[in-house]
């Protein structure tokens, strides 16, 4: 029995592997046993197919993301496909040591994901037709005609707060923006929000109400309307329903987390997931969407805040960084209806720090809100916006934004400049 070398496709077949999230330990050990047979003997040819098996179940699953509505279906899916791909090749692969390592792999796999052994399999067979309400399979269809297979690119847009907003470009900005404002306004998905101000004499201004319109999209769904509101936070869209599509496949779905207070949204047909929060009196938003999705709209939707930020008569903070101090101002005091806490700048620093272990801008835009408002659910918030970065951003790198450094180092000087650009930060808000 010969045992056969692996293909030289497969030597860098670990490192596609790790685009999962997470990457599964047990797939790891399977590659690590493939490559110990040297890529040297890559010429050498022989009839056992396991690392074809292999590199077709790397490509089925290295744009999917573990985070995201519908993994467990398409892994499974791809598992399967990677088992039946196995059992054609046991004749011919029967004293081969990957082989064996991948049908332990793969039934180890299948035990972790709760994968049934019957049932769909994923195809790299680009005449089969994929469903068209799904994103990654039609986008992969497409792609296998076309002769290329890359992973889309997914981009995060996210509002909480004062409001604070991070654009589809990671550009992060504090704006003003009161009254209605559209996020996206694209070929696939509308999105709406409506600030109201936070404290009378200041312009800073928070979030009471979203509307998100999925439009219809061929067969997979109607259009369907969301809308919350203060303390209404729905887990259905307003006509009532709970989904979109074939009963079935469920194209589109709302998923309610936390009663009255956290819904998500997945709509599998343009891989997009939103989730909607209520923290205190306000509302915060993520959207994580396919980028060729995002870009599709007309010229004279150009008026989205996720793709192009605020208008910049609509900005609190300087270019995206906290601005200089300007001297002699003292911060008005505003009348309110309603007692609210007195934040100093070093009880608001150690407020954030309770929930917020990095300093970085969704901790001091945290700084920032107790300092304007004296509401300490805007710490709540702030926490749950970088959690919903950490959930649906795609580039782990990006998560963590530092004001005034371009590496995210922050030394006593530029400490110094943030605490003091708050404090102006706060005078350019009630101004």
């Amino acid at each position: 029995m010969g045992r056969a070398a692996p293909s030289c496709a497969a030597a860098g077949a670990e490192q596609r592997l790790r685009r999962l999230h997470p990457p599964p330990a047990t797939l790891f050990l399977l590659f690590n046993v493939g490559l110990l047979l040297r890529t040297g003997d890559c010429q050498l040819q022989t009839p056992c197919r396991i690392q074809k098996c292999t590199t077709d179940f790397v490509s089925l699953t290295s744009h999917l993301n573990s985070a995201l509505d519908g993994f467990d279906l398409e892994f499974c899916k791809a598992l399967r496909a990677y088992s039946a791909c196995t059992y054609r090749n046991s004749k011919v692969c029967r004293g081969n040591l990957v082989y064996h390592s991948a049908v332990l792999g793969i039934s180890d796999l299948m035990s972790q994901r709760n994968c049934s052994k019957d049932g769909p399999t994923s195809s790299t067979n680009p005449e089969v037709t994929h469903d068209p309400c799904n994103y990654s399979g039609r986008r992969g269809a497409r792609e296998l005609r076309g002769g290329e297979q890359t992973p889309p690119t997914y981009l995060f847009c996210g509002l909480f707060g004062d409001p604070h907003l991070r654009t589809f470009k990671d550009h992060f900005q504090t704006c003003k923006v009161e009254g209605a404002w559209p996020l996206i306004d694209n070929n696939y998905l509308s999105v709406q929000v409506t600030n109201v101000p936070l404290v009378p004499g200041s312009s800073a201004t928070a979030t009471n109400k979203i509307t998100i319109i999925f439009k219809s999209y061929q067969d997979c769904t109607e259009q369907k309307v969301y809308q919350a509101v203060t303390d209404d936070l729905p887990a259905a869209f307003v006509d009532g329903t709970t989904s979109g599509g074939d009963s079935d496949t469920k194209s589109l779905r709302i998923v309610e987390r936390v009663s009255g207070r956290y819904v998500e949204m997945h709509a599998r047909y343009i891989g997009t997931t939103v989730f909607v929060r209520q923290v205190g009196r306000y509302l915060t938003l993520a959207i994580r969407m396919p980028e060729e999705l995002a870009m599709a709209y007309e010229e004279s939707q150009d008026l989205q805040l996720c793709v192009n930020g605020c208008p910049s008569s609509e900005r609190i903070d300087d270019s995206g960084h906290l601005p200089l101090p300007v001297m002699g101002q003292l911060l008005p005091h505003a009348a309110s209806t309603q007692p609210r806490a007195v934040y100093t700048l070093e009880s608001a620093t150690t407020k954030c720090h309770e929930k917020m272990l990095v300093k970085d801008i969704y901790f001091y835009s945290c700084v920032f809100d107790l300092l304007t408002t004296g509401d300490a659910n805007f710490t709540a918030a702030a926490h749950s916006a970088l959690q919903d970065v950490e959930a649906l951003h795609p580039r782990k790198e990006r998560w963590h934004i530092f004001p005034n450094s371009g590496n995210g180092d922050m030394g006593k000087n530029s400490k110094l400049t943030i605490s003091l650009g708050l404090v102006c930060l706060i005078l350019v808000a009630f101004l």
